[in-house]
């Protein structure tokens, strides 16, 4: 069976207050709002302006395109991001800064061990289909308090407090395979847990998954690194 086809306006019709939290707009015009920048046609070219972008923040050069009111009324009518990113909820890494881009560009989706969960996963699924973003960029960072509290966790045999636990629980099974090896037990978690969100992606989202047998779309991971600003790809 083919799959339906998620329209704007269907969200809006199915949940006003979740459509507008989204993004989604009721301006029949929206389609025709346009991004500032040149329009960016591939994954690569996605890839490549976030990798520019990087590098003029951490170079301090950064540009800071489009974040005023301008920019502001005109994607009021429409948004149209070129990719997707799935953080960390961490008060140091902000997309739109540390890739040097501006309002309409990113569609952030950011929760405390960038955990690839239900809700989540249709957010990015939304931006994918009613957006056409080129790609997903699952973006740790060094030093992550989600990883070192599952790590606390694991180690103490304890349970974290509140509903802290359940992001504990979601990373265990990540982070407990390899807390014994050499290095250093957070940074190797960190890295497990960009590696296996970024395989989650594909392999329970058969939207994403047909967008990346296609081509038209790419899920890499990336590791922010706070004391120099810079995200490499790992994943």
């Amino acid at each position: 069976m083919a799959r339906a086809h998620l329209s704007r306006r269907s969200l809006l019709a199915a949940g006003g207050a979740a459509a507008v939290a989204l993004g989604a707009a009721a301006n029949p015009s929206a389609a025709a709002a346009a991004p500032a920048d040149n329009p960016v046609g591939t994954p690569a070219e996605a890839l490549r302006r976030l990798q520019a972008g990087n590098r003029r923040f951490t170079t301090g050069h950064g540009r800071h395109p489009h974040q005023g009111l301008t920019d502001l009324h005109r994607l009021a009518a429409g948004q149209h991001p070129f990719a997707v990113t799935v953080g960390c909820a961490d008060s140091r890494v902000a997309p739109e800064l540390l890739f040097d881009q501006g309002l309409g560009d990113l569609f952030d989706n950011r929760v405390a061990g960038n955990i690839v969960d239900d809700l989540l996963l249709g957010s990015v699924e939304f931006a994918v289909e009613e957006f056409g973003s080129l790609l997903i960029v699952v973006l740790g960072h060094e030093r992550c308090g989600a990883i070192t509290a599952t790590i606390d966790a694991i180690h103490s045999g304890g349970a974290a407090p509140g509903h802290i636990g359940t992001i504990v629980d979601a990373l265990r099974p990540i982070v407990e395979p390899v807390l014994d090896q050499p290095g250093d037990p957070v940074e190797n978690g960190v890295r497990a847990n960009i590696a296996a969100q970024v395989a989650a992606l594909s392999a329970r989202s058969t939207i994403i998954a047909e967008k990346v047998h296609q081509g038209a779309l790419r899920v890499v991971g990336a590791r922010y690194d706070l004391d120099t600003g810079r995200a490499s790809l790992v994943a």
